[in-house]
């Protein structure tokens, strides 16, 4: 179950904590409603974060090699940091990422949206299919990320290759040949990291000027270029995507009836890119009635709590301004609630306000699809044609 497309989810009958064991039987406890993954989430001294990067199909000895020739580590810096030194680690990247900083990317972002949308718009006239992911939504965010935090010079393609590689290392169901294949891939990129944590400016200089060593510099990087770009991209493409098949909702955005902010809500509500996230108990506890041993990994079902007939007033339906669209745990909660969740709004934002008028007359030609993978949805083509 756990590493089955979750696309079929939300229909099923789940009790609020389930103990089910992954593809090489190890035991997790599945929590599905909203207000215990927000207290596990809340609770970081009785479940810590210590497990959220761990790979979730056991490396063989062959990938473990190959990672450790590229110098290849992940210490403590944001999403699996219950240290001390969280918060101002933490405080340095939110400082990159201020809100402020973030609004003034806007106007450059909604130009470069309308000059891709125009052009895929003139390709849907002459009647060829074209590819909303790969034409508008793959690297936009990274191409803003890199503005704000200064990212290493690398081609595009190379740093969506290494993400995407990542997010499949650490959190799918994987033979040991793949395993090997997307270690050699994301260890080289992982050298790019650091050599240009050694010498790069913004976000990279900044951490270098508080003390941090160089492991930190790279495991924040690391982070940031998984969880700061390619989840916003995966998002952008399952918005466009769910728009799509919503005839009303595109019409409310025409005639201002339909808010853009509520639709981006309602989008991480109902198509969040994270279905999943990862915490272990500390102590001996108990959840919703349920004993959780010390050493127990908890696996937080994000996408199940959006759907939580207790916070939402219709759960299933895509209805943005609806009561309880705005509770979702898209961005997590607590002191590890996602740093970037305004750079996310504001790009999803600018995104649909722009491409909805082309998305109310086209029709799907291929879905995204998404593979398995515990945590990350990671769409790939969403194809269309007037």
């Amino acid at each position: 179950m756990l590493f089955r497309s979750w696309e079929q989810a939300p229909q099923a009958r789940w009790p609020d904590v389930a103990l089910v064991a992954d593809q090489v039987g190890v035991e997790h406890l599945l929590v599905t409603r909203h207000a215990l993954v927000r207290q596990v989430l809340t609770d970081p001294g009785t479940y810590r974060p210590d497990n959220a990067l761990d790979a979730v199909t056991p490396m063989p000895v062959a990938a473990l090699r190959v990672l450790a020739a590229h110098r290849f580590r992940l210490p403590p810096t944001l999403a699996n940091n219950g240290d001390a030194s969280h918060p101002e680690i933490r405080a340095l990247v939110a400082d990159a990422l201020h809100p402020t900083r973030v609004a003034a990317q806007r106007d450059w972002l909604a130009a470069l949206v309308r000059r891709r949308v125009a052009d895929l718009n003139a390709r849907l006239d002459t009647g060829e299919p074209v590819d909303l992911h790969a034409g508008l939504a793959a690297d936009l965010p990274l191409l803003v990320l890199a503005r704000l935090v200064e990212l290493p010079d690398a081609p595009v393609a190379a740093v969506k290759g290494f993400a995407r590689a990542a997010l499949e290392l650490f959190w799918a169901p994987l033979d040991a040949d793949r395993q090997r294949a997307l270690a050699t891939e994301v260890g080289r990129f992982h050298q790019v990291l650091r050599d240009f944590a050694a010498t790069g400016g913004g976000l990279a200089g900044s951490l270098r000027a508080a003390g941090h060593s160089p492991d930190v510099l790279v495991g924040a990087l690391f982070f940031l270029l998984v969880a700061g770009q390619e989840t916003t991209s995966q998002f952008l493409t399952l918005l466009m995507h769910r728009l799509a098949g919503e005839p009303a909702v595109l019409a409310g955005l025409r005639d201002g009836s339909v808010a853009v902010a509520d639709v981006v809500e309602e989008g991480l509500r109902l198509e969040p890119p994270i279905v999943t996230w990862r915490r272990i108990a500390a102590v001996d506890t108990t959840l919703g009635g349920t004993p959780v041993a010390a050493g127990t990994s908890v696996v937080l079902w994000l996408a199940r709590a959006g759907r939580d007939p207790v916070t939402v007033d219709s759960p299933d339906e895509f209805r943005p301004g609806q009561r309880g669209s705005r509770r979702h745990l898209a961005f997590g909660a607590g002191v590890h609630r996602c740093v970037g969740d305004q750079l996310a709004r504001m790009e999803a934002a600018t995104v649909v306000a722009e491409v909805a008028p082309l998305l109310a007359g086209v029709r799907v030609v291929r879905p995204p699809r998404c593979p398995d993978n515990l945590t990350f949805r990671m769409p790939d083509a969403f194809v269309v044609r007037r």
